[in-house]
């Protein structure tokens, strides 16, 4: 059984097996039909025709690039943070999730970047009309690290505009902010005198006293974590352990996100995430766009009696 297309049986293989090595920086090697087909039908987005959700601050699209319209759908549910897997790829940066994906993919500029910038705030300052926090661009670097980030930094200040950036430990607020996960360069970012992406930290950082200003992010796999995927009520001591590790992460600046958690429709999910709201994370993981949505507003209406 599959949960969430890769997310569910993928983090379960990786609690066991431990995370892959990093891939190297890739050339592309052919993809299926079906991948080609919705390439095609990425590239006929209208930008211009999107329409934008109200915000929902914690709903995140993991995978965003595998929905049809990557980014803009995930905007007209009102997501405020998207997943986008890179891959260095002859000197550019093509999002996919597989090196046989790559060949015709798009480019970060073209699927987030540049539509991005057409939709921010005249300051800049702004995505979603009604959510003032930051829009999170969630970068998972799929091929080395070392070479990668430096060409995402590259690309982050062509959109300066927009993109919160940090000089001297100083940080200067735009409409997005660019966080890093998958091999991330830890070292080179942290050396870096000015940045314009954060650092995605683990469950082993958080006694790090790293500032909130470099990682303002922690993600876990949730199937390393808990046994409990939404059948009952969570155990005691699981959802102890839970709040205590968001009440920790939030104590020290950073927000918590988890992957790997059941996204098949049901009674379970809905049970999962109404404990993952309870417990305050900050982002809850989805491929569904519109389940999460009438989740999470359904969960509005009910809390202001509405």
């Amino acid at each position: 059984m599959q949960i969430s297309r890769r997310t569910f049986a993928a983090g379960s293989a990786a609690a066991l097996a431990g995370a892959a090595a990093p891939h190297a920086s890739a050339r592309a090697v052919g993809r299926p039909a079906d991948i080609a087909a919705s390439q095609a039908a990425w590239r006929r987005r209208p930008t211009s025709r999107v329409t934008l959700g109200s915000a929902l601050p914690q709903a995140h699209a993991h995978n965003d690039y595998e929905h049809p319209r990557p980014l803009l759908d995930a905007l007209a549910h009102g997501f405020t943070s998207v997943e986008a897997d890179v891959w260095l790829v002859d000197g550019d940066l093509r999002v996919a999730h597989d090196p046989w994906e790559l060949d015709g993919a798009p480019t970060l500029r073209e699927a987030y970047l540049e539509p991005l910038a057409r939709l921010a705030s005249p300051n800049g300052k702004q995505i979603l009309p009604d959510h003032s926090g930051p829009f999170q661009l969630l970068i998972d670097i799929k091929s080395d690290g070392e070479q990668t980030w430096p060409v995402i930094e590259a690309q982050l200040a062509e959109h300066d505009r927009i993109v919160t950036r940090v000089r001297d430990g100083r940080v200067r607020r735009r409409a997005v902010q660019a966080v890093i996960s998958g091999d991330r360069p830890r070292e080179a970012m942290l050396a870096a005198r000015t940045r314009r992406s954060f650092f995605d930290g683990r469950p082993e950082d958080l006694a790090s006293a790293l500032p909130a200003s470099f990682m303002p992010l922690v993600s876990a796999n949730w199937t390393a974590m808990f046994t409990w995927h939404g059948l009952g009520q969570m155990p005691a001591f699981q959802r102890r352990r839970l709040d205590d590790y968001v009440g920790q992460a939030h104590a020290a600046g950073y927000r918590v996100r988890f992957w790997a958690t059941n996204d098949l429709p049901g009674r379970m999910r809905e049970n999962l995430w109404t404990t993952l709201a309870e417990a305050g994370v900050d982002h809850i993981n989805t491929d569904d766009l519109a389940g999460l949505r009438a989740f999470l507003t359904g969960r509005g209406r009910a809390v202001t009696g509405s």
